[in-house]
């Protein structure tokens, strides 16, 4: 069967990760992190935060979209955090 015609399999919002890369004093940060903390709650995905003064790779990568929300590794978005947006790719 083609890869085109398989069904994919979508993890469930529990098995989910959601990384906020952000920096101390950052109140979009702040609004982000609100965010996450409720619609993660909600949908039972976890989450982390990565202080971008902490890690290198991630301040070259970032440092102009402060701050930057990750669901399993890939970018969903960056400044302002969209809840429905993310409750939606989060499967929830």
């Amino acid at each position: 069967m083609s890869p085109l015609l398989r069904r994919t399999t979508k993890k469930k919002a529990a098995e989910r990760m959601v990384t906020l890369v952000s920096k101390p004093g950052c109140h979009l940060c702040d609004d982000a992190r609100s965010v996450i903390e409720t619609v993660c709650a909600e949908t039972g995905a976890s989450w982390e935060e990565k202080d971008i003064t902490q890690d290198e790779a991630l301040h070259r990568a970032y440092w102009e979209q402060i701050p930057v929300v990750l669901v399993d590794g890939g970018q969903h978005t960056f400044w302002r955090v969209d809840a429905d947006r993310l409750r939606r790719e989060l499967g929830g």
